[in-house]
């Protein structure tokens, strides 16, 4: 476990740095260009980047990117 002391200034430039990374892997899952091993990777990468997001944001705005990753999900059964 590590510990980070950051004001209040720099934690809304990192909640806003990993809203970003999350909504850009979740636009990456659309692409059909990448291939399945990639996004398998891209999935675990979106897992740690929104466990700490959690850390940063409210429950609500959380549930948000979690519900989008599950739509994810989701849409990949139908295609199957």
């Amino acid at each position: 476990m590590m510990g980070i002391l950051i004001n209040v200034k720099e934690a809304q430039e990192m909640e806003y740095l990993l809203k970003r990374e999350l909504e850009e892997l979740l636009l990456d899952f659309e692409d059909s260009r990448i291939e399945p091993v990639v996004k398998r990777a891209m999935e675990e990468k979106y897992r740690i980047v929104l466990g700490i997001y959690r850390r940063f944001a409210s429950p609500a705005e959380c549930s948000r990117y979690t519900k989008s990753f599950r739509n994810h999900y989701d849409k990949q059964k139908d295609h199957l």
